[in-house]
């Protein structure tokens, strides 16, 4: 979060920094449940419309696969970046249950954190918003609306690739908040999900509203109703694994200890 900086000081009179979790607080949760809720559906609505619709666009204007997926995996890393880099600043910009539950699970105890309440309204709200954005997506290209995919994924190799992106993705944003490095989030977590549609076998779905969302639109980025399970189950295990990993770089999750800069 970096020093925040206040009025004029004295020299030498010392100044406290802000606990990382306090910053964040007053940064990202501190406004209204119901304004952090639509924040959460209407981003991941527009996630999901990218995705969708930029495969649509993909598989209508070439018939190469790899360039499909490349256009795909670009037009979701610079959606992704914005919605980001616009709505964090009000909900903290999860639009995926996974990160909303790793920052429940590491944050429960500390004053400031995300509480139950909040999880049982984010999560429904990424849900109802995923949905909503496949089916705003096929409504752009003239599809057929709430058509389930028959794009089956039903694999144990696409099982571990979306439990290695989903672990990678926690340690990445869970990482970031312990060594207290939130601006470059935007940027880097959308290159992590673009590098992760290409180097797992799954294209990288990392979070089950999306994964929900996905399963009402047969298209290049659609999903069958009957893959949707287990790939919410690799991904909580990703989860887990995620949590485990940051626990084993950068230690317990502790209380920040306040501290004091000379200035």
């Amino acid at each position: 979060m970096g020093l925040l900086l206040g009025a004029a000081r004295r020299p030498g009179r010392a100044r406290r920094l802000p606990d990382h979790r306090a910053a964040r607080r007053s940064a990202c949760v501190s406004a209204p449940l119901g304004r952090r809720v639509a924040a959460e559906a209407i981003g991941t609505g527009l996630l999901v419309a990218v995705v969708v619709g930029s495969g649509i666009q993909a598989t209508e204007l070439s018939h190469d696969v790899g360039v499909q997926l490349l256009a795909n995996s670009l037009a979701t890393v610079f959606g992704l970046g914005v919605l980001i880099a616009l709505l964090g600043p009000v909900s903290g910009a999860h639009f995926n249950p996974a990160v909303t539950l790793a920052a429940w699970f590491t944050g429960r105890r500390t004053p400031g954190g995300l509480t139950l309440r909040d999880v049982a309204a984010y999560v429904p709200a990424q849900i109802a918003g995923a949905v909503g954005g496949a089916i705003l997506a096929d409504a752009m290209f003239a599809e057929p609306l709430v058509t389930f995919s028959t794009h089956d994924r039903s694999a144990g190799h696409l099982w571990l690739g979306e439990v290695v992106a989903t672990a990678g993705l926690i340690l990445l944003v869970l990482g970031l908040h312990r060594i207290d490095r939130a601006s470059p989030a935007p940027a880097a977590v959308a290159a992590y999900i673009g590098a992760a549609y290409w180097f797992t076998s799954s294209t990288s779905f990392a979070n089950p509203a999306v994964t929900i969302g996905r399963a009402f639109t047969d298209t290049f980025a659609g999903i069958t109703p009957g893959s949707v399970g287990p790939f919410i189950a690799a991904q909580l295990s990703g989860v887990g694994l995620g949590l485990v990993v940051v626990t084993a770089v950068y230690g317990p999750h502790t209380a920040a200890v306040r501290r004091t800069v000379e200035i």
